[in-house]
């Protein structure tokens, strides 16, 4: 959620740190050709469009929701006139943008997500820890796609009270780090896709040294095995009605029980997953329910008494600012992604992670340097000085940049 503007002790601002990185710097031009390479979409001959400013085109797309392709490109463009390199001095249009953007494809921009975008928050990170684990959020949500024929025939759309809702969508399920909202593994379908299948994609991204915290919708045997199996911690909500005998009554409050695959391995008293169980009330909250539930890997009061584990599941609604940051604040409120085929949809949606990422990332730096929490400052303007600045770094390799900013 955008906050209001920090300005940073001791003089340092976050567009100092910008102005060192951008896109290249945070998303490397040797990786993205070993991307391409690897996919097979590097350019076989000199074009106007090469395959490389593709991706970095692609990328500032979702940058600027709501200037036209071909102004976007301008701005790259201006960066490499800026730095005195040579640019293309015509192209076919927005006709020859679609079919650069055609000949890339998804993969690569898949791919330069997969590889590089991973948690970046260090022991020094304020607010990213839990008694030496590493916060991480699981969660899922929508996007509005162009009104097509193809979006609507591949990714489907809600209905309403009026019939149907305005334009299709696409569905996905994210990791998040808490602490610096980096979603470092997403995985996307159409709108009827259900949230518990696409987090079977994304969970064996977890890794030991993670706690990961999820909404009672995902809790299911299965997926629960499925994280628990990677070696990371959780602390999952779940409902009520899940049947949770009390098997030992621990001294915070808490208490052991099991859960099992199904009803039949109960009734005949096959061995269960032995689980620790949080019920806890908040009292004097206008409109909290009369209970809630926790199920948690972390069995030993002494290392996570029960108190603490309930003040930290709220921790789980950074990844709801998060996805605020990638639907609203980057793309801007009312507007759909642009792009009107399914491949090309899927393309800038991971455009749009990458994006993010760039961003988190650049407010992680800013908040270490002036060691504060990275929620204290605003993704918003860290959006708007990016946006400054991108036409002059777009293209720079951090050498140049400083060369630039000196």
């Amino acid at each position: 959620m955008g906050r209001h503007p920090l300005q940073l002790p001791g003089g340092v601002r976050l567009s100092d740190c910008v102005s060192l990185g951008v896109l290249m710097t945070k998303l490397p031009g040797e990786r993205v050709d070993q991307v391409l390479r690897a996919t097979g979409r590097q350019s076989r001959r000199q074009r106007q469009l090469p395959a490389r400013l593709m991706v970095y085109y692609v990328i500032a797309l979702t940058l600027y929701m709501e200037v036209s392709s071909e102004a976007v490109l301008g701005l790259l463009l201006d960066g490499l006139s800026w730095l005195g390199r040579s640019v293309p001095k015509q192209w076919a249009g927005r006709a020859g943008l679609s079919q650069a953007r055609i000949r890339l494809g998804v993969e690569p921009l898949r791919q330069l997500y997969e590889q590089e975008v991973a948690p970046v928050a260090t022991a020094q990170t304020r607010g990213a820890w839990y008694r030496g684990f590493r916060l991480v959020s699981l969660d899922g949500t929508s996007l509005d796609v162009a009104d097509t024929p193809d979006n609507e025939a591949t990714f489907g759309r809600p209905g309403s009270a009026r019939g149907r809702s305005g334009f299709p969508q696409i569905r996905f399920v994210c990791l998040a780090e808490t602490g610096t909202h980096v979603l470092f593994a997403s995985a996307v379908g159409g709108y009827r896709a259900a949230e518990r299948r696409l987090a079977t994609q994304v969970v064996n991204r977890l890794q030991s040294e993670m706690l990961c915290l999820a909404d009672r919708g995902f809790f299911g045997f299965a997926l629960w095995q499925q994280a628990r199996q990677t070696g990371a911690q959780l602390l999952w909500r779940v409902s009520q009605q899940v049947c949770l005998p009390v098997l030992e009554r621990l001294p915070d409050g808490s208490y052991l029980s099991q859960i099992y695959a199904g009803q039949k391995d109960r009734q005949k008293g096959r061995r269960g997953v032995w689980v620790r169980v949080v019920d806890y009330r908040l009292a004097g909250v206008e409109g909290s329910q009369p209970m809630y539930r926790l199920l948690t890997t972390l069995l030993d009061p002494q290392q996570a008494p029960a108190v603490e584990l309930a003040a930290l599941y709220q921790e789980r609604w950074e990844i709801e600012l998060a996805f605020a940051e990638f639907k609203t604040y980057l793309r801007g409120r009312r507007v759909v992604l642009r792009s009107k085929g399914p491949e090309l949809v899927l393309q800038e949606f991971y455009g749009l992670l990458l994006a993010h990422y760039v961003v988190r990332r650049l407010m992680h730096e800013a908040a270490c340097h002036a060691d504060r929490d990275p929620d204290e400052l605003s993704f918003v303007h860290a959006v708007h000085v990016l946006r400054h600045r991108m036409p002059q770094l777009v293209s720079a390799p951090p050498c140049a940049m400083a060369i630039a900013s000196a």
